[in-house]
């Protein structure tokens, strides 16, 4: 994937969230999350496909919502405290809950 695509979607995510990219030149791995933002740690991955039962997960979280309530899929490992399981969010309801910045219309390619 050439440079520019990860840097695209960090700026988008950015952008979408209302806050800032840090530029891997500003920062040392670990040192600094991906996007500046006043309330959320944010550190993105850009990849080309991701896992199909997280994708159906997600979709079965969405198809169950009724009544605009925001879907989320609970990632827990075998072992792990319940506390520390992964949720999993659409970005545009995270935006929503948190305020971000530009409407969904606005970013083009998803």
């Amino acid at each position: 994937m050439p440079d520019r695509t990860w840097k695209a979607t960090e700026r988008r995510i950015a952008a979408l969230l209302g806050g800032q990219r840090v530029p891997v030149s500003g920062r040392g791995r670990g040192d600094q999350p991906d996007i500046a933002h006043p309330t959320l740690s944010i550190e993105c991955k850009h990849r080309r496909t991701l896992p199909g039962w997280l994708l159906e997960a997600v979709a079965q979280a969405e198809a169950a919502n009724t009544g605009g309530k925001v879907s989320m899929v609970a990632l827990h490992r075998a072992g792990d405290r319940h506390d520390d399981a992964l949720a999993v969010l659409r970005l545009r309801d995270v935006a929503a809950l948190v305020g971000g910045g530009e409407t969904r219309g606005s970013m083009g390619d998803g």
